[in-house]
């Protein structure tokens, strides 16, 4: 026995297995137990989602129906597609060399299901919520419903009800995090690796749509609710910020009925604009538009008004008198109310409250006899009205129609049938697509390179980290400042160069990127970082043997004579000119070398540098430095 273990010893210490081929059986072993988590979840999370629907939707008597509908929502619309889904899963257990692959597509053709089922699902969750809380309040039914989930599913514990109508929720959040746990173990140049990152990305995507439907769901709810208030209630709600709402919204009405601003669908007017091009259809174009404007509208407007807006503006001042009555009517209506229990009371009333309890009755007989007559009057009015319209708009547009024809009739292509025309237009279609393709690239061929701002001193070690971590495609440059405003964003000063993890936070929104610092991770906004263009030194390109080093790193100079200086000095720029403002600070031009002396100040701000240049020392903002753009043999040197 000792000599078969000798010679299995041998053997292995013959022939090595390589480290690459380790690091790939490793990752090819993360990636099997990822898929087996993403299966062994996917089996208990519709094994709980049955015990819903079954066994304990069954059980709640307690709850009227209407109550089940709002608290399981579509739950049976999940375990039909979860179902389905599931089976996909499975199926692919026995094709392993295929499986990261078939489980991306699989994501990938129920990724649109998985968006519709699960909208619903979200936004009746907040309502769902709520009747929770409510059934809290009634002791006695909250332990009944609380037993019951006890006996079906003992691990949801005291959360209960809440426990079991949050897992859908989570369950779909949580395949996002699965695909990108399975890609991680995935090597790039395998076939499953870019259908696992579409895969990946669209269900990031399904989560921000969702997200975005919840959202708006809850506004609709918002505004269609009907709520009973009381006038105290109404007047409390009343604030300085309602109150400047509601009179722009009235100031912007009012300018749009007076005409001093004119509507949005009302300020399209191409034909008031040249489109330089000369002759053609769209000379052709801009004549009838102009034709129709200044005549055909013009006249429908003046008959517009003599024939539907006079005759309007007449009924409605005819209408003023009956409102007026009816309105008094309510006003007298409650002194005949006072009379009339006055009288009970004391069984008398004086002479100018028997005046006005007849004044009461007479009015409300006039309106009684005369109202209906009237009102089939004005309904009679307004249907002529009505019909004046129609006739005047047909008429508009047999104008506009036969105007359009003899102007269709000078057009090139008028005469062409309509495949022969449809071949035309892909033809032409095609043609300048072609062109345009070719500006594009011609644009592209011309564009300037892209700018660097200035590194910021003393951050080569972070570069070189981050570009050790994450490689030179995910390091970008912050632009300008960045003042955080959240809990999770970063303040950034210009030149920092940041790595980036995703282009978008946990709802979607692409304006705010997560980066890593190399210190701490938060959030930036994304119009205020580029991407950091790395340039290898030179002596790497030739082969010269060494370390990776970033270019802005000093190379070693020769041994000199010692000198009674500051240590520790390194030779900078002035990326940018800056004017002293005490005797403490220094001025420089923009790319005038300098030494640092001090890379913070007396109290230990790094915001600002004790430098020397020409003799002279002062502070002067650290953000304002920059080191050169390449090394020399013997320190630093100014770019020819």
């Amino acid at each position: 026995m000792a000599d078969v273990g000798a010679d299995e010893l041998s053997s292995r210490s013959e022939s090595p297995e390589p480290e690459s081929r380790s690091l790939e059986d490793r990752s090819l072993l993360h990636q099997r137990l990822a898929i087996r988590e993403l299966i062994d979840t996917e089996v208990s999370y519709l094994h709980t989602l049955r015990l819903c629907a079954s066994d304990i939707r069954s059980r709640l008597h307690q709850l009227p129906p209407g109550d089940l509908d709002v608290l399981f929502s579509n739950i049976d619309d999940i375990i039909q597609v979860s179902s389905r889904f599931l089976h996909g899963l499975q199926e692919t257990t026995c094709r392993e060399e295929e499986k990261a692959d078939l489980i991306g597509n699989l994501f990938l053709e129920f990724h649109e299901e998985f968006e519709h089922i699960y909208k619903v699902y979200c936004a009746n969750y907040d309502q769902a919520l709520q009747l929770v809380k409510a059934y809290r309040k009634e002791p006695e039914l909250q332990k009944a419903i609380q037993g019951i989930i006890e006996a079906a599913v003992p691990q949801a514990g005291p959360s209960g009800l809440s426990f079991l109508l949050v897992i859908p929720l989570q369950r779909i959040t949580k395949y996002p995090l699965l695909l990108q746990k399975i890609l991680e173990n995935t090597p790039t140049d395998a076939r499953a690796h870019p259908v696992l990152q579409r895969a990946a990305s669209a269900l990031q995507d399904v989560n921000s749509n969702i997200n975005e439907y919840k959202m708006r769901k809850e506004v609709a709810l918002k505004y269609t609710k009907v709520e009973q208030l009381s006038l105290r209630e109404r007047l409390a709600r009343i604030n300085t910020h309602t109150l400047s709402k509601k009179t722009t919204r009235l100031s912007q009405l009012l300018k749009q009925e007076a005409g001093l601003v004119p509507r949005a669908f009302l300020c399209f007017r191409p034909h008031e604009w040249s489109l330089d091009i000369p002759g053609g259809p769209a000379e052709q174009y801009c004549g009838l538009a102009r034709d129709l404007q200044l005549e055909a509208f013009l006249q429908f407007k003046q008959r517009l008004k003599g024939l539907v807006w006079d005759p309007l503006c007449s009924l409605a001042r005819a209408l003023v008198g009956p409102q007026n009555l009816i309105k008094k009517r309510l006003d007298k209506l409650l002194d005949f109310e006072r009379v009339e229990e006055k009288l009970l009371d004391v069984g008398s009333v004086t002479y100018e409250e028997e005046a006005a309890r007849h004044t009461y009755q007479a009015l409300n007989s006039m309106l009684v006899a005369e109202l209906p007559q009237f009102n089939q009057l004005v309904t009679q009015w307004l249907g002529q009205i009505l019909c004046t319209f129609v006739v005047l708009q047909k008429d508009l547009a047999d104008q506009v129609l036969r105007r359009a024809e003899s102007s269709m009739a000078l057009l090139p292509h008028y005469h062409v049938s309509e495949p022969d025309f449809r071949k035309l237009l892909e033809d032409t279609l095609g043609q300048n697509s072609s062109q345009l393709r070719f500006v594009k690239e011609s644009f592209e061929k011309v564009l300037p390179p892209p700018t660097t701002q200035p590194l910021l001193p003393g951050s080569e070690y972070q570069l070189q980290a981050l570009l050790t971590r994450y490689g030179p495609g995910k390091l970008y440059q912050v632009t300008s400042d960045i003042n955080g405003t959240g809990t999770l964003d970063l303040t950034l000063p210009r030149g920092q160069i940041v790595a980036l993890l995703q282009n978008k936070d946990t709802k979607g929104n692409s304006s705010r990127w997560l980066v890593d610092t190399g210190g701490h991770r938060g959030y930036v906004p994304a119009g205020k970082v580029q991407l950091y263009h790395h340039i290898i030194p030179s002596e790497e390109l030739r082969g010269q043997t060494g370390t990776h080093e970033d270019y802005w790193l000093p190379t070693p100079e020769p041994t000199q004579p010692s000198v009674p200086t500051v240590p520790h000095v390194t030779q900078v720029v002035a990326a940018y000119p800056f004017v002293a403002r005490s005797p403490h600070e220094l001025s420089l031009q923009a790319g005038q070398p300098v030494t640092i002396l001090e890379a913070q100040d007396k109290k230990g701000n790094p915001e600002w540098s004790l430098v020397e240049a020409n003799g002279q020392r002062g502070y002067v903002p650290s953000n304002f430095l920059a080191r050169t753009p390449g090394p020399a043999p013997w320190g630093w040197s100014l770019p020819s």
